[in-house]
């Protein structure tokens, strides 16, 4: 016989102590940027498009706010919101609704600071709520004391909606985890910086376009979104967008391949190397509700062995975007800040992410330019060839390159030269140019990189003439050759303006 529902279940009521579980979840790990992410998707989650985040140092007395002009709450509804767990994640929940665990507003702000207070106002009926973790761990019992009202010295501090119809400040005093000793004024500031290029990027999708869903301001200033995948780069390579998976795993995906260093300004390239850096940005970026949730990660995903992070793919982002309700399957944190994908979809998602990687190594490894006077289908030949022998990868010179052929097959010089490149080949510094590049993060430079164009011009004049005069071949036949030759394919204009006629020079 079933029950009855107002028959306790045997055993014990056991609430956890108030001050020892709060000491525990300020540990999960949030930063200060990860954590006001946390709020803004409460914000949104509200109908929020205006939220304005404040910093205010006071040294061991300062603190952030921030304001929203969303729906706000009752004084029911704020009294569920500073509940922990008051929601179920597994219960459905509207697809714009970026929230999951009901834990997002108390632990965020709790890793931060010791005070939360949140103020709501919702047809014309202000609440305010607030938690003080000195008041709970002076607790003998451990008991949970939500207070009423601001404490004392703070009204001024949540002022920010007095000109709204409706809305909601949320409120971190006593600083304890990020005012530490020895923080500094320049301190604060560097870490506006550090949460102004968190929020670009977490919330892009709804700060970017003419009219965005969303206005951020940061004491003021509106942060300008942060594209990771350079969408309006014509020279961006893009994929269609397409489904992967059935039923309910479906995701959305996109993959993109950046454009090369050499074809981006060096202020567009600093930028588009993200938070993490260029490296460090590369894989999967995860979405919810346009929300970012992964920022740059191989999830896990590889034949045998997981990819790792590496400067020849550097150039690959995919985009995806997941429903709200496969948090579980997708297994999101409550720190919305990792991901990994169902079982179901790992095959797909590697066909995927394979055919990206492939594509930017390539970019990476070509040179960056093209000409628009070859025809479709030529391509630039490279002088050093890559192998795989028995031995190990070995890189040789190619024997047949327009630069070099000439040189090997002349009778008087062509066993000097072929000795001398046999002793490049086998000196080849590989190591110490991977260490190098992976030390700095830069490649290493070719191409004349940094030659002025005059030294640039001399020693293609030679080779030129060397076509033209010696083996006959026409000017313009001379010219295309040199347009599909590494490294002249990177001087088209150079290569425009040589002389047809080199008799008269």
């Amino acid at each position: 016989m079933q029950q009855s529902s107002n028959v306790k279940p045997p055993g014990r009521n056991v609430p956890p102590r108030a001050d020892a579980m709060i000491e525990a979840l300020r540990g999960l790990g949030y930063t200060t940027a990860t954590a006001l992410a946390d709020l803004i998707d409460n914000s949104i989650s509200a109908s929020a498009d205006c939220i304005e985040i404040k910093f205010n140092w006071l040294d061991s007395d300062s603190w952030i706010s921030i304001t929203d002009n969303g729906k706000g709450m009752t004084g029911g509804e704020l009294f569920s919101a500073m509940r922990l767990g008051d929601r179920n994640p597994l219960h459905t929940r509207s697809a714009t609704d970026l929230g999951r665990f009901g834990l997002g507003l108390k632990t965020a702000s709790f890793s931060q600071a010791r005070r939360l207070t949140v103020l709501s106002l919702k047809d014309g009926d202000a609440n305010c709520l607030r938690w003080d973790l000195d008041v709970l761990a002076t607790d003998p019992n451990g008991e949970w004391h939500l207070l009423d009202g601001p404490a004392p010295r703070a009204e001024a501090r949540l002022a920010s909606l007095a000109d709204q119809a409706c809305g909601t400040v949320v409120l971190w005093e006593q600083l304890d985890r990020i005012v530490t000793e020895g923080f500094s004024s320049r301190h604060f500031l560097d870490l506006m910086d550090d949460v102004e290029r968190h929020l670009a990027m977490i919330f892009h999708r709804f700060l970017e376009g003419s009219r965005p869903a969303l206005s951020l301001r940061l004491n003021g200033k509106a942060v300008v979104a942060w594209d990771p995948f350079l969408s309006s780069n014509p020279a961006t390579w893009k994929s269609p967008v397409t489904k992967i998976g059935v039923g309910k795993t479906q995701v959305t995906s996109q993959a993109y391949v950046l454009p090369h260093k050499d074809r981006l300004a060096a202020r567009v390239y600093a930028d588009a190397g993200g938070v993490e850096g260029w490296s460090g940005q590369q894989g999967f970026y995860v979405y919810r509700g346009r929300r970012l949730l992964v920022a740059g990660s191989w999830l896990g995903l590889g034949r045998g062995r997981s990819w790792s992070k590496d400067e020849s793919h550097r150039l690959a982002r995919i985009r995806l975007d997941i429903p709200n309700d496969v948090d579980a399957q997708w297994k999101i944190d409550i720190r919305k800040s990792s991901a990994h994908p169902p079982a179901a979809l790992r095959d797909q998602l590697c066909r995927l992410a394979e055919d990206a990687r492939s594509r930017a190594r390539k970019v990476f490894l070509h040179r960056a330019y093209s000409n628009s006077t070859l025809r479709r289908g030529e391509e630039v030949v490279p002088v050093w060839q890559s192998k795989e022998t028995a031995t190990g990868r070995r890189y040789n010179v190619d024997r047949a390159h327009t630069v070099v052929k000439d040189l090997v097959e002349d009778p008087k010089f062509g066993p000097k030269v072929e000795a001398m490149l046999r002793v490049l080949e086998e000196t080849i510094p590989v190591q110490r140019i991977w260490l190098e590049a992976a030390e700095s993060g830069e490649h290493a430079k070719g191409g004349f990189t940094g030659e002025p164009t005059d030294s640039v011009r001399e020693v293609l004049d030679v080779f030129y003439r060397s076509l033209v005069g010696r083996k006959g071949m026409a000017p313009n036949m001379a010219k295309l050759q040199l347009l599909r030759t590494e490294p002249f394919d990177l001087y088209p204009e150079l290569i425009k303006n040589l002389p047809d006629d080199i008799s008269k020079e």
